[in-house]
């Protein structure tokens, strides 16, 4: 629908449409520039008041009637500020307006002026609480998606890097900027992409980027391994561009989507390149092994202690001896769950008490436990190395992932010994093996398939000089 050449049939409109009567924060305000009645509506709290201000003045200085003639020779001459445009379309308009740009309308035009004076409601940038560093860049994206375009730009300063804005949503209309390098993003990849997300037919990002990768990738309710990265690093963002990836940032969502993503991409981190090659690579492979670990060791354990026979007179010292009260399987799944439980009470207790909590808990309730008979200290101490081995993960979607294979894991050999483990181990490579990227390679990838000339930078942090873009992802 157009809007009309009439401005208090417009004026009507907007009012009507958008609930002026119940809605205190759309605000409307009518004018006189010469014999002409314009009026601007806006959102309170988006719009810049001193840039209204400064307009109006310039508005009410206006002596020449030729420059009132239509909308183009008005916005060209009469309007100093810079991010403007012009629209007819009343829903285009409306949007527009909602999302915070003022609108504004001349009696006798035939389109309104759209002036992005807007700001949002935001913090400062700060270090993100997941992805710290030891060194380098301590700043991290925020809730407002302009900032963030602008904390890549800041590191890419090429005009290759291009910016792709779309709209998710037909209600909710949330803001999505699509980021490449356009010399070395993958065309196919790019355009499955945009049209996947041109097509999606949502009501709303109801969960955020949650929801923007259940459009984009359909998941297997078993398969529980993330198949992209989420970072709210810019600094690791703008690398992940370079190197040929593609970002993609939500609105009022302070991290980033890379892809794609294998299960090596899940397990680089910043600090990987914020040191010296040997030591960068010496951390990468420290995660990767605690990776292993964090995987098997309570399976492990539980298989050794059903055949002691086995156990090397060296390994001993793992066996139980005493009597318990619980399985140990019962008590390893138990400390699963009541480790989860207590993670999501710290996440509602303030600040100020969880420093003490936390001491209570470890002592108080750690102590008690194994001195009422309902855990031995071996498996507290396994399940606590296991809980720390998960922190060591970048991010929180893998951590829970193997998190569930290793409760599968203990299940399977707690119920049928040796056989149970290998079968569990099975599925956990065939899960693995036949999980695919969005680009459609296997999620192991440089492995399965093997490439050793992509693997080894996976695996080694290499000097920046011997590390060629990835064109092979």
């Amino acid at each position: 629908m157009k809007i009309s050449t009439n401005i208090d049939q417009n004026i009507k409109t907007f009012q009507e449409q958008l609930h002026c009567d119940k809605n205190f924060d759309i605000v409307y305000r009518t004018i006189k520039i010469m014999d002409k009645t314009a009026c601007f509506f806006f959102v309170d709290g988006f719009a810049k008041d001193e840039i209204m201000t400064k307009m109006m003045d310039a508005f009410f200085k206006i002596q020449d009637q030729k420059l009132l003639t239509d909308a183009y020779t008005f916005s060209k001459s009469c309007i100093s500020y810079g991010e403007i445009g012009l629209e007819d379309d009343l829903d285009k308009l409306f949007v527009a307006l909602l999302s915070g740009q003022i609108v504004m309308m001349l009696d006798g035009f035939d389109r309104a002026v759209l002036i992005d004076a807007r700001t949002y409601p935001q913090r400062t940038t700060s270090e993100p609480e997941k992805d710290k560093v030891f060194r380098g860049s301590h700043d991290g994206f925020v809730e407002t998606l302009v900032l963030n375009a602008a904390l890549i730009r800041r590191r890419i300063r090429s005009p290759e890097l291009c910016m792709q804005h779309l709209s998710i949503g037909t209600i909710s209309h949330t803001d999505v900027s699509i980021c490449y390098m356009n010399n070395k993003v993958s065309q196919t990849l790019l355009n499955q992409i945009v049209q996947k997300l041109k097509s999606a037919d949502v009501e709303s990002l109801t969960m955020n980027q949650e929801s923007l990768v259940e459009v984009l990738l359909k998941r297997k309710w078993y398969n529980p391994f993330p198949k992209v990265k989420f970072t709210e690093r810019p600094d690791t963002t703008a690398a992940q561009i370079l190197e040929g990836d593609i970002a993609i940032l939500v609105d009022n969502s302070p991290s980033a989507i890379i892809l794609p993503s294998t299960i090596f991409h899940l397990m680089e981190e910043a600090n990987d390149y914020y040191f010296p090659p040997l030591t960068g690579a010496y951390l990468r492979l420290s995660r990767f092994a605690v990776l292993f670990v964090a995987i098997f060791l309570t399976p492990v354990w539980i298989l050794l202690t059903q055949y002691p026979d086995i156990v090397p007179e060296w390994l001993k010292f793992i066996l139980i001896t005493e009597d318990i009260s619980v399985p140990l399987l019962l008590q390893l799944l138990m400390l699963e769950v009541a480790i989860d439980g207590l993670q999501l009470a710290s996440l509602n207790t303030p600040n100020m008490l969880a420093t003490p909590l936390s001491i209570i808990a470890a002592i108080i309730v750690g102590d008690y436990a194994v001195q009422s008979g309902w855990f031995s200290p071996q498996a507290l101490l396994y399940q606590a190395f296991v809980t720390l081995a998960n922190f060591s993960q970048p991010g929180f979607e893998l951590g829970y992932a193997l998190k569930f294979f290793r409760i599968l894991l203990l299940i399977v050999t707690g119920a049928f010994g040796i056989w149970g483990f290998v079968a569990g181990v099975l599925f956990l490579l065939i899960v693995l093996v036949c999980n695919k990227t969005v680009t459609g390679k296997c999620y192991l990838y440089p492995l399965v398939p093997f490439n050793w000339q992509v693997l080894k930078r996976h695996l080694f942090r290499m000097n920046i000089k011997n590390h060629p873009t990835k064109k092979d992802r």
